[in-house]
C-alpha cells in the first residue's frame, strides 16, 4: 500500500504538502496540487481517514506519547504535557495524551486510528525501538530528547551534557575536588534513557578535565532511601565535599539526610541540582541549580511540529543551553 511519503517522493514535495494538497486544509498552488494528485493516482494512494475528518472541519489533533514508566518523575512530565496542550491550543490543535508504554506497534495504532496531524514523543532512549517506526510514519513528528542517532528525526531537549558540565565547572571553580553524581533511578539507566546518559557523560567529561575524583550513584525515587544513600556516599568517599543531584524526589530528603549526619550545607558540603527552579527553592537551603525547562521544551516541541505541518524546514536538533542559578547551597571549599 502506498504511503504519503511515496506520493511526496513521486511529486517532489514534502509529506505535509501532499496532505494539504489532498485535504484542502491550506492553499497550495494549482501546479503543485495537480502534480500531487497525479502522483497519488499513479500510486493508488488513499488519504488517511483522519485527514478527511480534519478537512471536514473537526478539531486538529496532535498526539503526545509520554509513557509513565518506572523511574519517570510524573510532575515534570505533567508540566511538559500542560505546556504542550497550552501551546497546541494557541495553534488551534487539541492533544491526545498517550501515557501507556507505546512500542512501535502502539504508535502505529495510535496514528492509524485517530485523527492525528502529528506526534510528539518523550522519554527517549539512546537506541529507542520506537524510532525506526517514527521515521516511516506519514505524518510529521518531534522527539523531545536526543537519541544516539538522530538521523531523519526532529529533536529538541535541554543540553543535558552541557548541564552536567556546568554543574561540575561551578564546583571546580569553588575548589571542590571530590564530587558525586546522584543520578536518576536505576531503571532509567537500564533503559539507557537519553537525558540521563547525556548528563552523566557531561559530568564525567568535565570532572576528568579538572582532575576531580568522582563517582556516579543511581538514586532510588523513594525519598525514604535518602539516609542510606547519604551514609553510603560518605562511607565510600570520606573526602566528599560536593554533590550533583539529578533526581527530583531525592533532592530535599538527601540534603536533610546529610544534615542529620552532621554536615552543614554549604559549609561542609555543597549541593547542586538539575531540576525545575521551583523545586530548587523548596529545601531549607535553596539549591544552586541548572533549570529543567519543561514548559519551554513543550512550547518549542509544538512550535517545531507546527512549522513541519506548514512545510517549513526545521533544524534536526535543537538544544536549549543550560542556565545555572547560584543559590545558598554552594560555597567555596576551605582547605
Amino acid at each position: 500500500m502506498a504511503k504519503i511519503t511515496d506520493v511526496a517522493r513521486r511529486a517532489g514535495v514534502s509529506p505535509s504538502t501532499v496532505s494539504y494538497a489532498l485535504s484542502g486544509k491550506r492553499p497550495i498552488s494549482d501546479e503543485t496540487r495537480r502534480r500531487v494528485e497525479a502522483a497519488a493516482r499513479d500510486l493508488g494512494y488513499r488519504p488517511h481517514a483522519g485527514g478527511h475528518a480534519l478537512a471536514g472541519g473537526k478539531p486538529n489533533v496532535l498526539a503526545l506519547a509520554a509513557p509513565l514508566r518506572p523511574g519517570v518523575h510524573v510532575p515534570v512530565v505533567m508540566r511538559l504535557a500542560v505546556s504542550v496542550v497550552t501551546t497546541a491550543r494557541a495553534h488551534g490543535h487539541d492533544v491526545l495524551l498517550l501515557t501507556q508504554e507505546e512500542a512501535a506497534e502502539g504508535l502505529s495504532r495510535a496514528m492509524g486510528t485517530a485523527a492525528v496531524d502529528g506526534l510528539l514523543l518523550t522519554d527517549v532512549e539512546l537506541h529507542d525501538p520506537r524510532l525506526p517506526r517514527l521515521r516511516s510514519l506519514d505524518r510529521p513528528s518531534v522527539v523531545i530528547g536526543v537519541p544516539a542517532n538522530p538521523r531523519g528525526l526532529t529533536c529538541v531537549d535541554l543540553d543535558f551534557g552541557a548541564a552536567g558540565e556546568v554543574c561540575v565547572e561551578h564546583l571546580a571553580e569553588l575548589g571542590h575536588r571530590t564530587v558525586a553524581l546522584v543520578g536518576s533511578p536505576p531503571e532509567v539507566y537500564l533503559r539507557r534513557t537519553a537525558y540521563a546518559h547525556h548528563l552523566m557523560q557531561g559530568f564525567t567529561t568535565a570532572a576528568a578535565r579538572h582532575g576531580l575524583t568522582t563517582s556516579v550513584h543511581p538514586g532510588d525515587a523513594d525519598p525514604s532511601t535518602a539516609p542510606r544513600l547519604a551514609e553510603r556516599l560518605l562511607r565510600e568517599h570520606p573526602a566528599l565535599t560536593a554533590v550533583v543531584v539529578h533526581n527530583e524526589p531525592l533532592l530535599a530528603p538527601l540534603i536533610a539526610a546529610f544534615e542529620q549526619l552532621g554536615l552543614r550545607v554549604p559549609g561542609d558540603l555543597s549541593v547542586t541540582a538539575v531540576c525545575p527552579d521551583d523545586l530548587a527553592a523548596t529545601p531549607r537551603v535553596p539549591v544552586t541549580s541548572v533549570s529543567l525547562p519543561a514548559d519551554e521544551l513543550g512550547t518549542r516541541a509544538v512550535e517545531l511540529l507546527m512549522r513541519k505541518l506548514h512545510g517549513t524546514s526545521v533544524p534536526q536538533t535543537t538544544l536549549l543551553p543550560p542556565r545555572l542559578t547560584e543559590r545558598a547551597s554552594t560555597s567555596r571549599r576551605v582547605s
